[in-house]
């Protein structure tokens, strides 16, 4: 193998001087001169070794020192001048200084703006926004008559109109523009929409008052729609005169705009209102797209036509047989508020035939393909279509089987073994009977009619996956054709399935609302103050919850005369320092008031009037152990104007009859064995402070009649008579009590004493325990 040859700037130069010295003789003197001084100058310059250099392009050389090396880099002075080839590579390398400029420090934060919802967020937008063009003199008949058919199928519909009448129509969203010329209050409408509800809906639909609309058609026409299309689709007319080459869409049908093509029309809407003139809206704005837009209007996009029909003067809907009428998404014109309630009347009956029609289709192809399964037929689930029965993985899992009658229901809320059907477990046993006797008649109509002569036998159970199923043993009288009959049993199986699930909207709400806490306490719950306290601070006052804890010491008037010399509380209250001196940056507050009844109503006016109107209370028991999962259960469940929250806590049961006999635990787990969901128990319970003084005003025409109620009634009751709000109810996990025996006071109602007592019965045990001590009592006293 060839050795490469080590190269330096030392050598090269002694082999040019040599070939130099060779060619050139008569010169050589000069040379050597210039050679020797040039020699000597080198010798004043400290030399280090230096390594090769692989050769480039053209013979170039490129050297590079020890401390370049070790560097990486060049040195400045080391690269060529000049222009070369790889010139914008080397001033890579070239050092730059960049100067210091301090950031300028702001004076406030940029606030991160996050939106309320994901769709909002994600830029998501609704399908179709709906104006419907109304005037003053149809605004309270026709244009409510519209509302009434369209408006729970769509979610946004607003009422455009010149003028308006000083009372409103209940419920409808009315834009007034001031003016009654017709070109006019179209280009505000136009205007009034781009500014508002462009960047929220794909697709805009406008109508007039006198038209009627079958919403779900229209939402499913536009579900099937490109958004990216600029489309002006409606009934396509020709201009008046046949100046205008194109065509507009009739108002009188309707018309579906892109929001692709009202944004592209916006820069051009002055220019309409002020150069296009038209005694027509409709032509106005058809005019106005032809012109800037280009666009005419179409009934057909992309297979997807646009259905309409002309209603002819004082036609009957159920009379009408043309196919075009039943399959109009819009019917034009209706003369008053009657004749569009039995347009909607009939296209709803059309709609509901043709569902169950496409029901039955449905069924049909299931049968039809579970011929081909391993089981034949018997693999398909009865009903067809609905979801398979629910199987038990384990015993505690299996459904329950409740049997009735008639008259009787052998499984009773309060354990008895029989009790009284009515109300709407009557309604319902009614019901099934009712139709299981309609569809016998129809499936044996006309050979055989069947009447029912009593329930032999009535078994239900309510399925999670299902709904609620029944069996019935039905005695029959059945009568053939020629009037003969005879008594006969019969098995029926009824399913009563789950509804559709259905979001209802709610108000907004944030965790990030404080709760104020308020405490109760009477003499008789001194001794668990310090538990409470001791569960409150690990969950609330480490974690600096947003919360504010205020104790109500309640005095009967015998104690607060004594409060001087023996302060029953006075424990309480050291215990309440000794916690603000171990956190200094919480303050407990407490009240005292004196009464003989303690009505929660008598208190909560005493706290309402210390508090703003946005206060959100939660009225605890000392027995109570809150944390901070239920605390946000209490923001989130209770809504100012809307809703308030009373949950049920889980007591334990007590404890000398749930683990008679046997080692108590450290923890209790929620079990059933363990305790049970106290719903006699209405203590605790969210609200706002607002809700509150308005149940409470309603209230006061009744309290100054009768002035117990104030004690007889406690806020459940308050809210239920005397406020329109959702009263929510719901068991909550996160509220955890020790058994406790609740001491009833019969100054209250008689209801809510009844309930008191309830309560402390039912919390003694599970009715196993209970009587496996009774049976050891009995085995005892036999002995």
């Amino acid at each position: 193998m060839q050795r490469s040859k080590p190269c330096g700037f030392r050598s090269a130069e002694t082999m040019r001087f040599s070939m130099l010295f060779s060619l050139s003789g008569p010169i050589g003197p000069v040379v050597i001169g210039i050679s020797l001084g040039f020699t000597l100058s080198l010798l004043s310059v400290t030399w280090v070794e230096e390594p090769c250099a692989s050769v480039g392009k053209g013979g170039d050389e490129t050297v590079l020192t020890q401390e370049e090396k070790l560097k990486g880099a060049r040195k400045p002075n080391s690269i060529p001048a000049g222009n070369t080839e790889n010139g914008d590579a080397l001033e890579d390398f070239e050092p730059r200084i960049v100067p210091y400029k301090p950031v300028k420090q702001q004076t406030q934060p940029k606030k991160l703006f996050r939106a309320k919802y994901i769709s909002t967020e994600l830029g998501i937008r609704e399908r179709v926004f709906v104006g419907v063009l109304t005037s003053k003199n149809t605004l309270n008949t026709l244009a409510v008559a519209v509302n009434r058919t369209i408006g729970h199928h769509l979610s946004t519909v607003v009422y455009f109109t010149g003028m308006r009448n000083r009372k409103l129509p209940h419920g409808m969203f009315v834009v007034t523009h001031g003016d009654e010329r017709l070109i006019w209050n179209m280009f505000q409408t136009v205007k009034y929409v781009l500014e508002h509800y462009i960047h929220e809906y794909d697709w805009f639909y406008f109508v007039q008052d006198d038209t009627y609309t079958e919403a779900d058609r229209i939402k499913s026409l536009v579900g099937h729609l490109s958004i990216d299309a600029e489309l002006y689709m409606g009934s396509p007319e020709e201009f008046i005169g046949g100046e205008t080459e194109g065509r507009y869409c009739y108002g009188g049908f309707g018309y579906l705009l892109s929001r692709t093509l009202l944004l592209r029309l916006q820069a051009y809407l002055e220019s309409c209102r002020n150069d296009i003139l038209s005694a027509r809206p409709d032509e106005w704005l058809g005019r106005c797209i032809i012109d800037y837009a280009n666009v005419n209007c179409v009934d057909e996009h992309e297979g997807l036509r646009y259905h309409r029909f002309e209603m002819g003067k004082n036609s009957d809907p159920s009379k009408e047989d043309d196919v075009r009428f039943k399959n109009a998404f819009t019917v034009h014109p209706v003369s008053d508020p009657v004749q569009m309630y039995r347009l909607h009347k009939h296209f709803t009956e059309i709609e509901l035939q043709r569902t169950y029609e496409e029901i039955e289709k449905l069924q049909a192809e299931i049968k039809n393909i579970s011929e081909v399964a391993f089981e034949g037929n018997r693999s398909s689930q009865w009903p067809i279509g609905i979801n398979p029965p629910f199987e038990p993985k384990t015993r505690f899992e299996v459904l329950r089987w409740d049997y009735f009658t008639e008259d009787q229901v052998y499984s009773c809320i309060d354990g008895s073994p029989k009790c009284e059907l009515h109300g709407i477990d009557k309604a319902d046993v009614t019901d099934v009977i009712e139709t299981a006797m309609g569809e016998l008649n129809k499936k044996y109509k006309p050979v055989l009619h069947l009447k029912k002569q009593q329930l032999l036998n009535g078994y239900r159970r309510f399925d999670p996956t299902r709904g609620m199923e029944y069996t019935l043993d039905l005695q029959l009288e059945v009568v053939n054709q020629k009037g003969r009959s005879r008594s006969i049993t019969k098995r029926v199986h009824l399913v009563r399935p789950l509804s559709e699930i259905e979001i209802i909207p709610m108000p907004y709400v944030t965790e990030a609302t404080r709760v104020h806490i308020i405490l109760p306490l009477t003499v008789h719950d001194r001794d668990y103050v310090n538990q409470f306290l001791e569960v409150y601070a690990a969950n609330c006052f480490e974690t600096s919850e947003n919360a504010i804890l205020s104790f109500l010491f309640i005095y009967d008037p015998f104690e607060a005369q004594q409060v001087n010399q023996n302060d029953i509380f006075m424990d309480v209250k050291a215990k309440i320092s000794a916690y603000e001196h171990k956190y200094p940056v919480t303050k407990i507050p407490w009240i005292s008031v004196k009464t003989e009844a303690p009505s929660q109503i008598k208190i909560m006016d005493i706290i309402s009037k210390k508090h703003p109107v946005d206060t959100l209370f939660f009225v605890a028991n000392v027995n109570t152990n809150i944390n901070s999962e239920f605390l946000n259960r209490c923001r989130m469940n209770s809504i100012n104007n809307w809703q308030v929250f009373f949950p049920i806590h889980f007591q334990d049961y007590n404890p000398d009859i749930a683990y008679h006999n046997q080692p108590r635990p450290a923890t209790v787990d929620l079990v059933k064995d363990a305790g049970h969901f106290d719903r006699n128990v209405f203590d605790e319970a969210c609200f706002y402070n607002s809700d509150y003084m308005a149940a409470r005003t309603r209230m006061s025409a009744d309290v100054q009649e009768n002035e117990d109620i104030l004690e007889t009634f406690d806020v459940y009751d308050m809210f239920i008579k005397y406020s329109n709000l959702h009263v929510f109810r719901a068991v909550e996990p996160a509220l955890h009590q020790k058994y406790q025996y609740r001491v009833c006071n019969p100054r209250l109602s008689e209801e809510t004493y009844h309930r008191c007592v309830q309560s402390n019965l039912e919390g003694l045990g599970s009715r196993s325990q209970l009587a496996m001590l009774l049976f050891d009592q009995e085995q005892g006293n036999s002995t």
